[in-house]
Order: C-alpha cells, then structure tokens, then sequence
C-alpha cells in the first residue's frame, strides 16, 4: 500500500515514515513538503493513505482535502495537527477523515491507526480497485482528446462518438491563469473543483489545455444551471486560489465541429476580459499566517518565510499584517517568543539555555539581550523575581 505524509517539517515527516516503515515493511512511504509535491504525487502514483498537516505553505491540508474528494474519493485521509481546536477537528470529520491526530503522535496511536486503516483498506473489494483504474484510465483519454480537439490538432482517425454520444450538447467553460510558469498545485484546484461543479449541475469533464487554461464541458440537466455554475465557480476559486484567473464559458453547442472555433474565440476574449484577483481578503491570509506563527514560533521564522506560506508578496504582507495586528512581524514574533519563554521560566525548572532553545532562540546570549531589553532583567534575575513575589502572595495568604 502506498501512504503519502504531508508536512512542512522535515523531521515530523521522517519520523512518521521510520515509524510506519519499522512496523508495516510492506508499506511504502512517500514524503511531500507541501501541497503542491503532495498533487504531483496523488496525480502520477496510486496513493491509497494521505497522513497531512493542517498549516502548510499555499494551502491548508484541510482545503488539500477537501479539493480532492472528487478525483481520489477512494484515498483515506488523517489530519495531524499541533492544533487541538474543535473547528479543525470539526472540519476534518466533515470532509470524511478518518481521524484527527494530535503532535506530537505517539509511536503506538500512529502504529494502531496505521494497523486499523491498512485492514480497512484490505477488505475493499478487488473488482473496485480495478473499476477505479479503468475510470482513471479513461479520464486520461477522455482529458487528452479533449484538448487536442478543441487546439484543432489531428486526432489521428480517433472516433469522436464515444464523446459526443454521451454529450450530444453542451457547454464550454474555460478558467484562464495568470502565470508565466506550470501552476501544477493550481491547475490541481481548478481540475478538482470544476469537476465537482459540474456533478452537480450535469455530467461532463475537465482537460488541462495548457499551463494557463484549462477547459471543462458540461451537458446541463437545466439549462438554467449555467450561471450558478459559473458564480460558484468564480467563488470556490476565488477561495482556494493565490493567483488571478479568469472564467470563460460559451453557449449550447450542439455542432462539435465548431469546437476549435470557440475555443479560440473564448482565447481572445480572454485578451480584454479583467482577471479576478485573489480577493479571500487580506484579514483571511494575516488569520493564517498568524495561526502559523504561533504554530512554529519556536523554529527560524523571516517575513519572506510566512509570507510564502499564505503565497503574498512580503512588501504587501508586511503592510497587512501591521493592519491587522498593530505591531510590525519581527516585534509580533519577538512578543509572542518572550511571553512563552516568561511563562517556561515562572512554570518549570528548564535551564536558561534550554528555554532560550525552546522558544526560538539557538543563542542563548542573543536570548538574554532581547529579553532584557523588554523586561528589564535578565532571564535568571526574572525567574528569582517571580519565585519571590509568588512566595510573599503566599505568606501573604
């Protein structure tokens, strides 16, 4: 069985994988750092257990989640989390995982989860497995005519039939990306979430076109579902995306011959159509990476970093943040590391030097200068300081 752990942290990865590969040796384990190498490798390799973080770089694994219900809707999921909040925990029952893992994991909880989904996944029918190898076969083939016919490319004596006798009419809609580069983590939203559209309003399928478009066609039950279609379309992306896109769409065809046609007419409408831009709001993307901060203030973290995780430019996330929460990123970080280590030095017994560690600061020196400078004593005069005053409350009482 081949299970995927998604996780920015290279140690949390790597644990996970020694664990599961000391245990279950007929497994294998693949690794992905973010959303984006965790799409190539649910796109090119026959995952059947995704293991992913919730607070990764571009999307949350939540929303990885949720966008791939559609085409890999036979994959289990685990959601592990430095969060115990109840709407993640919420969240992830919701969009079917099958648990919610707090770090971090202790050996045993993983190793029976692991044992638990391994036999759940057995006793799935063979007949199933290769149904869905047939479906992702034919998605293949039904994606790649797709595109060569509507680019007006010989088919090579292909029959059309097999489409257009199953879409005798239909619509076409084409979602258009900003960028000079293959989006391949975006390409993956556009493909999963249009799909699932279009279940819901009809049947059809999405062909990626190029490394800016991808195409979908669409035989509506109603004729009226058109524009919701394309209004929660806009919405969905609007959600999921970090680039400027557009959504392109035509009228009933019932001629496939015009298809090419309409394609290239739908492409140069596109040249004095307005992108929409990623308008989730900045106070939505600061609410991530402030979630982040506190999640890893204890490791290196830089601007460019966060900024990076919520895919905005460091100038315009630098503006938003100080919006947002009235203080500049370095002070935030600075603030939040010194009231944990405050609170290490009033609550437990651990070394200067090891809190200084625990809270983000390898060197202990630097460690002592910046908390000095907000509190006025060092770390060791601090913790005398509150040990003192906690003793005289207590004569006091």
């Amino acid at each position: 069985m081949n299970i995927l752990v998604v996780d920015d942290e290279l140690i949390i990865r790597e644990g996970i994988e020694r664990t599961i590969h000391k245990n279950f040796p007929e497994h294998r384990v693949f690794q992905a750092a973010n959303p984006e190498e965790a799409v190539d490798l649910l796109t090119n390799i026959p995952i059947m257990l995704v293991l992913t973080d919730v607070l990764m770089p571009g999307m949350t694994g939540l929303e990885l989640m949720e966008i791939s219900r559609k085409c890999h809707a036979h994959i289990k999921w685990v959601v592990i989390s430095a969060y115990s909040e109840f709407a993640y925990a919420q969240e992830a029952i919701r969009l079917g995982a099958k648990d919610y893992l707090l770090k971090p994991i202790g050996k045993e909880t993983l190793v029976s989860k692991i044992q638990e989904l391994t036999e759940e996944i057995s006793h799935e029918n063979e007949r199933t497995k290769e149904t869905q190898l047939l479906k992702r076969n034919l998605r293949f083939w039904r994606e790649g005519l797709l595109a060569r016919w509507a680019a007006g490319l010989d088919l090579g004596g292909i029959d059309l039939a097999p489409i257009t006798g199953n879409y005798p009419h239909f619509h076409l809609v084409m979602v258009r990306l900003e960028s000079d580069s293959n989006r391949k983590l975006e390409h993956f939203i556009v493909e999963n979430v249009l799909t699932e559209l279009i279940d819901t309003v009809g049947k059809g399928f999405v062909a990626n076109m190029d490394t800016k478009s991808l195409l979908g066609l669409v035989t509506l039950n109603h004729e009226e579902g058109l524009n919701p279609l394309i209004e929660q379309l806009r919405s969905h992306l609007k959600r999921y995306l970090k680039i400027p896109f557009q959504v392109l769409y035509s009228g009933r065809i019932s001629d496939v011959e015009g298809v090419p046609k309409q394609v290239q007419q739908m492409v140069k409408n596109s040249a004095s159509q307005v992108y929409d831009h990623y308008t989730t709001g900045g106070e939505h993307a600061v609410n991530v990476a402030l979630q982040y901060i506190h999640a890893h203030y204890a490791s290196e973290l830089s601007l460019e970093k966060v900024a990076s995780v919520i895919y905005l430019n460091p100038v315009y996330f630098s503006q938003l943040f100080k919006q947002k929460t009235g203080k500049g990123f370095k002070t935030y970080v600075t603030d939040i590391r010194l009231d944990r280590a405050m609170a290490m030095l009033q609550e437990s017994e651990l070394k200067v030097s090891e809190v200084a560690e625990r809270v983000g600061y390898p060197d202990v020196r630097h460690f002592s200068q910046i908390f000095r400078k907000k509190t006025g004593l060092t770390p060791s005069e601090f913790r005398a300081h509150e040990a003192c005053s906690m003793a005289c409350n207590v004569q006091h009482e």
